[in-house]
């Protein structure tokens, strides 16, 4: 295309090795004085400024990774689509999100600020105790009772440190960054089991989730503690 345009946003990612995505048109930026012709297929993103080196050195002419994944945020249809393009680089290792967190200090961008903001954070940090956090919160302005918070539990496995649970039987893990990485799944079902077959019950509510669909996980976790409550009345 020439003129200084680079492959950008989630074609970036895709050039970089990014997966398990199937997005057929081609995402392109150039800055917003330089003329670019119409092609079939290709999307142009205009840019009131370029970043210093924000390209790669060498092949395809495209964004650096960290970059376009915060573009690909900005560009994408829907809050659940920002996200997805900001995870998964990272649950990919084609980025860091110590890379996307320096990055998102030079680039901010006009769409959903806060959501990418607390989003990067998220990810940098796990945000396993922030979850547990906005869980409790949540769940009060619901109308249900405080839970008790890291709960500590024996197990086969030795003990365990439940997120949150609530005296009827009602556990909720919430499931951050780290719960994806590593042997961290494996651990997570043999605990789930464990903890099951002394028969509380578990649900479970990835971060991300919290961040996007709160209201559904939260009718589970309402229903969950009102048929608990029930069967405990007997």
């Amino acid at each position: 295309m020439g003129g200084g345009a680079l492959v950008d946003g989630v074609s970036a990612l895709q050039a970089a090795g990014l997966r398990g995505l199937a997005e057929e048109i081609v995402h392109v930026s150039v800055h917003k004085l330089k003329r670019a012709p119409d092609v079939e297929g290709v999307e142009v993103h205009k840019l009131a400024r370029r970043l210093c080196d924000d390209d790669m050195p060498t092949g395809l002419p495209r964004t650096r990774p960290a970059l376009a994944a915060l573009r690909a945020a900005q560009w994408a249809v829907s809050d659940r689509q920002a996200a997805l393009f900001l995870v998964m680089p990272v649950q990919q290792r084609i980025v860091t999100g110590e890379h996307l967190k320096e990055a998102h200090q030079w680039y901010v961008g006009r769409r959903r600020r806060a959501l990418v903001a607390r989003l990067i954070d998220d990810i940098v940090d796990g945000a396993q105790a922030l979850g547990e956090l906005d869980l409790a919160a949540l769940c009060r302005a619901r109308g249900l009772p405080s839970p008790e918070r890291q709960v500590v539990v024996d197990g086969r496995g030795g003990r365990y440190y439940l997120d949150v649970r609530w005296k009827i039987g009602l556990v909720v893990e919430v499931d951050g960054r780290h719960h994806l990485e590593g042997a961290s799944p494996l651990e997570d079902m043999l605990r789930q089991n464990d903890i099951a077959m002394r028969s509380d019950m578990i649900l479970r509510v990835p971060l991300l989730g919290l961040r996007l669909e709160p209201d559904a996980f939260l009718d589970q976790i309402v229903e969950a503690h009102r048929l608990l409550s029930l069967r405990a009345a007997g």
